[in-house]
């Protein structure tokens, strides 16, 4: 599984979010974005990612970040998740997991002692030339945004 650091040119892709807009990361070019990869819409840990990015949306918003979350999900869930719990940011759908392979974010995973492939939680901070500023893998789903915020912080 081959893993992004500090510095690397994040990887470009052009996905459907949940309301069938094409999103494309060469659309954020000049701003900061923060990239969250999470296992399944709806779900407790997810949700629980997902709610918190929203709840600090504003202050995201205030530092000049856009958020994109993507899931394996297709359109519809990423749908109902957001109008369930409000969101109000892109889930982009990557049924294929192709965007999560560029990012290093599939890989192999293990419950109840079996293996399986799967979505490994993971969150990137992406800067205003599309560079790397810090990646998180199997990242806490309660930590994302104050990882986050701890690396911006560092930068003023």
């Amino acid at each position: 599984m081959a893993t992004l650091k500090k510095g690397d040119t994040a990887p470009t892709f052009s996905l459907t979010d949940q309301d069938g807009n094409d999103v494309n990361l060469l659309e954020f070019k000049g701003e900061k974005v923060l990239l969250y990869f999470y296992p399944k819409a709806d779900t407790s840990g997810c949700t629980k990612q997902a709610c918190s990015v929203r709840d600090a949306r504003q202050d995201l918003r205030d530092l000049g970040i856009a958020v994109l979350g993507i899931s394996p999900d297709g359109m519809d869930a990423q749908k109902k998740f957001d109008m369930k719990h409000t969101l109000a940011f892109p889930l982009l759908s990557d049924p294929h997991h192709k965007v999560a392979e560029l990012y290093g974010a599939w890989g192999e995973k293990k419950m109840y002692g079996k293996s399986f492939m799967g979505i490994i939680r993971s969150s990137f901070l992406i800067d205003e030339a599309g560079k790397i500023m810090e990646g998180w893998y199997k990242i806490k789903p309660e930590n994302t945004v104050p990882e986050a915020l701890k690396v911006l912080q560092s930068f003023h």
